[in-house]
C-alpha cells in the first residue's frame, strides 16, 4: 500500500512557555535581565514588589549611576515598571517568571554561545568546515567526552544537558498534545538525553515503559534526572556503544526528538534503518524535529542564537519522508507545530 502523507498545522496553546522570549530579543536587554538575575534584583523585586531606589541599592549594593543604568535598560526591555518613583516587576515578566528555569537556561546559552555569532558568523556562511573548527558550540557539545567518567567530561555533559533538558521539558508538551500515545506500550527513545521527553509522555500516559538509548555517561546523567520521580521506575537506559550499530528491540514505539539534525544524511538514514529494524511489526516511529528556520518579516531574535548556528542542519519534512518510504514505513504522517520555529511532528508504521 502506498504511504499516505498529511501536513497540517497545529494550534499554539501549548505554546504559553515561550513567553519567555520577549525578553530575550535582542542582546542589550537580555545582557541587562541576566546581570539583574545574577545581582539578585530580580528576586528582590519579588519580594518587594514596590520599591523605592534607594532601598533598592541599598540591597544590591550598586552605586546610583550603575543602578539607574540597569533599571533603565530593564524598564526599555518591560521587565519592571516605575510608578511615582517606586520600582515593581512588569505583570508580562512576572508571567514569564513561572517558566524561570526556561528563561535562565535560554540566557545563559545565548550568552554562551554569542561569541561564535558576532566573530564566525562570515566564516559561518562562507565556510561551515572551518567554523566547526573554531567554534566554541562544539567544545560544548563534544559527544567524544560522553564515554570516559572523569570529572571534567562528566561536567561538560552536565552543562549542556542542562540546555536541551531544559528545551525538551517544554517542547514535549507539544509532541504530547498532538500525537495519541494511548496504544504504546513500550517505547524507545533514540538519542533520548536526560529522559526527559521519556518522563514526560510516561507522566502523560501511564500504561508506557520506556527505554532510553544514549551515550554512556548521557545515560548516567539521565539515571539522576529521574531519580525520584514517580515515573523513574518505568524508565530505563542503555548507553550506546561508539558505533551505535545495534538498537535493542521489543518495542512498539520507537522516538527520535531534536536527534536526526545533529547527524549528516548518510547516519540519519542508518539510524532511520536500525529502527525499523528494531520495531514490532506494525509498530510506529515518531520524529519530533526543527524543520528549516526561515526569516520572516521580523528578525531572529537573540534567543534563537544558539538554535540559528546550526541552520544547515535542519531539514524539510519530505527529505525525512523520503527516507522512510524507501527503508518501507506505510502510513506517513506529518504534521507542523509552530513553536518559536516550526517543529515537524512525522509518524510512521512499520
Amino acid at each position: 500500500m502506498a504511504a499516505m502523507s498529511q501536513q497540517v498545522r497545529g494550534p499554539q496553546s501549548h505554546a504559553a512557555y515561550l513567553c519567555v522570549d520577549a525578553f530575550i530579543r535582542d542582546v542589550v536587554g537580555a545582557r541587562a535581565l541576566q546581570s539583574a538575575l545574577e545581582l539578585g534584583l530580580v528576586d528582590d523585586l519579588l519580594r518587594s514588589p514596590c520599591d523605592d531606589f534607594q532601598s533598592i541599592a541599598a540591597r544590591t549594593r550598586l552605586d546610583a549611576r550603575a543602578l539607574h543604568l540597569l533599571l533603565g535598560m530593564l524598564r526599555a526591555n518591560r521587565v519592571v515598571e516605575e510608578r511615582n518613583g517606586r520600582f515593581e516587576l512588569a505583570e508580562p515578566f512576572r508571567m514569564a517568571l513561572e517558566y524561570r528555569d526556561l528563561l535562565e537556561a535560554k540566557l545563559d546559552f545565548a550568552a554562551l554561545v554569542a561569541v561564535d555569532f558576532l566573530d564566525l558568523f562570515t566564516t559561518l556562511l562562507a565556510g561551515p568546515e572551518r567554523f566547526f573548527e573554531r567554534a566554541r558550540i562544539f567544545d560544548l557539545f563534544s559527544y567524544d567526552r560522553c564515554f570516559d567518567p572523569t570529572p571534567e567530561n562528566l561536567a561538560m555533559t552536565r552543562r549542556w544537558m542542562r540546555f536541551t533538558t531544559t528545551l525538551t521539558k517544554y517542547e514535549a508538551q507539544a509532541c504530547i498534545d498532538h500525537h495519541d500515545f494511548s496504544t504504546c506500550r513500550r517505547l524507545l527513545d533514540v538519542g533520548g538525553n536526560s529522559g526527559e521527553f521519556a518522563l514526560r509522555i510516561c507522566r502523560a500516559n501511564t500504561q508506557i515503559r520506556a527505554t532510553v538509548l544514549d551515550l554512556p555517561l548521557v545515560c548516567e546523567i539521565g539515571r539522576e534526572h529521574v531519580t525520584g520521580e514517580p515515573e523513574a521506575a518505568r524508565i530505563d537506559f542503555v548507553g550506546a556503544s561508539e558505533d551505535r550499530a545495534i538498537f535493542p528491540s521489543g518495542f512498539d514505539t520507537i522516538c527520535f526528538k531534536s536527534m536526526l539534525h545533529d547527524w549528516p544524511d548518510r547516519e540519519m538514514q542508518e539510524f532511520l534503518e536500525r529502527s525499523y529494524l528494531a520495531l514490532d511489526s506494525g509498530g510506529k516511529l515518531l520524529i519530533f524535529e526543527r524543520g528549516i528556520l526561515e526569516v520572516g518579516t521580523g528578525q531572529i531574535p537573540y534567543s534563537l542564537i544558539p538554535i540559528m548556528l546550526f541552520f544547515r542542519s535542519y531539514r524539510s519534512p519530505a527529505e525525512y519522508e523520503t527516507q522512510l518510504r524507501r527503508i518501507g514505513f506505510r502510513e506517513i504522517t506529518i504534521r507542523i507545530i509552530e513553536l518559536e520555529m516550526p517543529f515537524m511532528l512525522i509518524t510512521a508504521v512499520k
